[in-house]
């Protein structure tokens, strides 16, 4: 029996998730969806063919599971129109970083089970990727259904410590603007000693591309794909020792903590409020 399933927010995460959903095969039997935007509204009715509604009174009830795809700091209203709507035998999937999964089930006092997942924007594409956290209660099936939810973005990993899901916010979430730093990073550099902007576009765009797609289809680690392309005394080894008198690793691995320290001051404000 095809899944029912109701998203509270209708911006790009939600039409992301709604894209990959309306491929798979078999499909829901319907996605309904809550969004003020009218404009919004129109666009995923015209696009997908979903029901769309300016409040979550008319697409909750029936569904299956609940997709919460507001911004953290619309949570708190949504959560209020939900309270009342929502029902023990739903499951809720909240997409929102920092918002945990004690909160989300307070607010709907307590009645579902709980998932807490962090998709990034390559979900727009299909290539995207979602850590996720169960909350207590919930089931392997209702594990399984959320994971269907979030598979129509990317792939998916289960995290067993909800404190972690700030890192995977810092990683995953928030990693396509580091290599989209990159990438530009490469290019103006290109630029600088004489290349043409469009061919310095192209050559540090679909480099990023090919050592991306190279790296999930080989069968060794990246460290080792690394090796093989760095020739003694040759030109990557050049590079390479730039990057590390520039302490790259540790800078990365600074940024990543900024990320997971500012994911957890949202969650304490979160918290607060």
């Amino acid at each position: 029996m095809a899944m029912k399933i109701a998203f509270i927010g209708g911006g790009n995460m939600a039409t992301a998730l709604i894209s990959g959903i309306s491929r798979a095969r078999p499909g829901p039997e319907w996605i309904r969806v809550s969004e003020p935007s009218a404009e919004a509204r129109r666009r995923l009715t015209e696009t997908y063919g979903v029901k769309c509604h300016d409040h979550a009174e008319p697409v909750v009830p029936g569904a299956d599971v609940i997709v919460l795809a507001v911004k953290p700091q619309f949570m708190g209203p949504a959560l209020a129109e939900l309270a009342g709507l929502v029902q023990a035998e739903q499951l809720v999937v909240s997409i929102a970083a920092g918002v945990t999964v004690k909160s989300l089930a307070g607010a709907l006092h307590n009645l579902p089970a709980v998932v807490r997942a962090m998709p990034n924007t390559p979900a727009l594409i299909g290539k995207g990727i979602s850590g996720m956290f169960a909350g207590p209660g919930c089931s392997s099936a209702q594990r399984s259904l959320a994971e269907s939810v979030l598979a129509g973005a990317g792939a998916c990993v289960w995290i067993g410590d909800e404190s972690l899901m700030d890192v995977v916010t810092a990683v995953s979430g928030s990693g396509p603007a580091y290599f989209f730093l990159l990438t530009e990073a490469l290019r103006d550099a290109g630029e600088a000693l004489g290349l043409p902007a469009d061919v310095a576009a192209k050559l540090a765009l679909h480099t990023a591309s090919g050592a991306g797609a190279m790296a999930i289809g080989s069968e060794v680690d990246v460290s080792e794909l690394r090796r093989r392309v760095t020739s003694p005394g040759g030109t990557t080894q050049a590079a390479l020792e730039t990057f590390a008198k520039g302490r790259f690793n540790a800078l990365v691995e600074e940024a990543v903590r900024a990320a997971t320290e500012r994911g957890r001051e949202l969650a304490r404000q979160e918290a607060e409020t």
